[in-house]
């Protein structure tokens, strides 16, 4: 995929998009299209694909705070402007409420019925960028899985979830062992059956739904080696799409490079808020940063979306006039930008605005810092976003005082639903908001200790959990231990996060080894069952743990070694 998933301009002018022909059964999605000729007016869209055509009547989106079903997010672009462009050609907005229809009546064929739940594990192909809104207009619950998984994540999700479909790719599918998938969850091959999906004559119409109704299950790591589902209503996510378009001042001629995974709240936003703006995406499974920086120029790139490894490939790459001139904002999330790698973002983007933000996956964005500040406070994470109410509270629950840590409470209609299946672990992290909250309900107490200063500016200062940080990603230590310990190479094993330029955080394992090759094991385990970005930095073998007074293995002592072994390597 990488670059070669996008496709060169086309001089031609305004195209309307539409699905004039039918997509045969079977066969890949882009064979299909191809041997259907589905076109761009009067020009196949396997042609190369023009840019998105400047607006005429570009207008910054309103912060208009009454939800709607999250599939409407297709009606809301200009009919014949562009909104998606793959290696498959072009999607006009009307083009991508067809393709929303078709492929929400698609599934409603297969036997599914609302609220059921229907899993993606795929790359950003067509089918994956249409498949939020159209799992959305069916009624149906949607539960994208990283792409990056391997196989026995993916079978604890759809089991927990309770899916009843899983679409997934040829390459990913092979991957799935015998149990991996529940009896009662169909599979649905992309390349063979992705087509299919959307081939009905008569669509949906757009939902009618409740927007407090359950859209989507985000899974993220917890504390307990799990991952747990994020259950997100209509409502969280089109106000989601709405503020992040509104503060960003996406407009209808922007153009967004979705680098991100779909599987995060981070990265299917890439989709929401541009399309909720009327503008283009442009999905991208990139290899290289090079990758990157050859489709920003290609396409005329205005919004790229990263987290802090990347950004600091990219800003270390050699960038083009070209496409240095077309980006107008950089954002950042899933990790704090270092003071060094701020400066350089500004140096190389003079023009740019750098939007640096915080936000959770169980109230999907709570901050952001005015880019006309980012110089003056490179470390801060600035104030609430629209539609977001943040605290920072005392232990006892009142409101902490300027310059006093605490702990980021976020409030509003952002907040998600809880934990799927989860009672227990939806009440440790829901709780009923601080009393001095002007929302009230229930809130999202984040674990997180930031400090206000008197401008009102927020700072993080760390994570009271234990819980990992690594490229964007939330990584249970318990969940890179039992993997360790399910190689037979060790018995005893710690897992942490040490502070990382690259990614945030890397990381490092403590651990007693049980077979004589158990470091060639281990390493040889991990790469075979674990994806890349949970691989540790560094495993120091040691005959004994140091245990605690209570005899647990005490990682607050492994945690000064280790960072005292990281600071004589440096």
């Amino acid at each position: 995929n990488g670059a070669n998933g996008l496709l060169g301009a086309l001089e031609i002018g305004c195209a309307h998009v539409g699905w004039s022909s039918r997509f045969g059964s079977g066969g890949s999605l882009d064979a299909l299209m191809t041997r259907n000729k589905i076109r761009i007016g009067n020009v196949r869209s396997r042609l190369p694909i023009p840019p998105p055509v400047p607006s005429c009547q570009a207008m910054p989106v309103a912060a208009d705070p009454v939800p709607r079903p999250l599939d409407h997010l297709s009606l809301r672009g200009d009919r014949s402007a562009p909104a998606l462009v793959d290696r498959t050609g072009l999607l006009d907005h009307a083009g991508l409420d067809e393709a929303v229809s078709r492929l929400a009546a698609g599934l409603r064929a297969r036997k599914l019925q609302p609220g059921d739940r229907v899993a993606s594990w795929m790359a950003k192909g067509r089918l994956a960028c249409i498949l939020p809104l159209a799992a959305a207009r069916a009624g149906l619950i949607h539960v994208p899985i990283n792409p990056q998984l391997k196989h026995q994540q993916v079978s604890h999700i759809l089991a927990d979830s309770g899916a009843r479909l899983l679409v997934a790719g040829r390459g990913r599918a092979a991957t799935l062992e015998n149990d991996d998938r529940p009896a009662d969850c169909a599979l649905a091959v992309e390349e063979e059956e992705g087509a299919a999906l959307i081939s009905f004559d008569d669509g949906l119409p757009p939902s009618v739904g409740d927007p407090a109704e359950l859209a989507a299950i985000l899974y993220t790591s917890g504390s307990t080696g799990r991952p747990k589902g994020v259950m997100l209503s209509h409502a969280n996510l089109w106000l989601g799409a709405v503020s992040v378009a509104h503060y960003l001042g996406l407009e209808d001629d922007d153009r967004t490079l979705a680098v991100l995974p779909l599987s995060f709240d981070y990265g299917q936003n890439q989709l929401l808020s541009t399309w909720a703006a009327g503008g283009c995406v442009y999905p991208l499974d990139y290899l290289t940063p090079r990758d990157v920086i050859r489709a920003v120029a290609r396409h005329g790139i205005t919004t790229l979306a990263g987290v802090p490894p990347l950004w600091i490939q990219l800003s270390e790459a050699d960038w083009s006039p070209q496409a240095i001139e077309s980006l107008r904002r950089l954002t950042n999330t899933g990790g704090r930008m270092s003071v060094a790698l701020v400066r350089r973002l500004r140096a190389l983007f003079p023009g740019a605005r750098l939007f640096s933000m915080y936000g959770l996956t169980e109230a999907f964005r709570s901050t952001f810092l005015d880019p006309e500040l980012i110089d003056a406070h490179p470390d801060s994470i600035g104030k609430a976003i629209p539609f977001a109410e943040i605290l920072v509270v005392r232990p006892d629950g009142s409101v902490a005082g300027d310059g006093e840590p605490g702990e980021l409470v976020h409030a509003g209609p952002l907040v998600a639903q809880g934990y799927w299946k989860d009672a227990e672990r939806t009440a440790l992290r829901f709780r009923p908001a601080p009393a001095d909250a002007v929302h009230g309900g229930i809130a999202v107490w984040s674990g997180d200790t930031v400090v206000r200063d008197r401008e009102g500016l927020l700072r993080f200062i760390g994570r009271d959990d234990e819980m990992m940080k690594v490229s964007g990603n939330r990584i249970s230590p318990t969940e890179i231990e039992e993997a360790a310990i399910a190689s037979g190479a060790t018995a005893e094993v710690v897992a942490l996060g040490l502070p990382d330029e690259r990614q945030g955080q890397a990381i490092w394992l403590y651990a007693r080894p049980q077979v004589e090759d158990a470091d060639e094991r281990l390493r040889d385990w991990f790469r075979r069952n674990l994806p890349s970005f949970m691989q540790p930095t560094r495993i120091v073998w040691q005959e004994e743990l140091p245990r605690n007074a209570n005899g647990k293995l005490d990682r607050v002592v492994l945690r000064a070694e280790a960072l005292a072994r990281a600071e004589k390597d440096a």
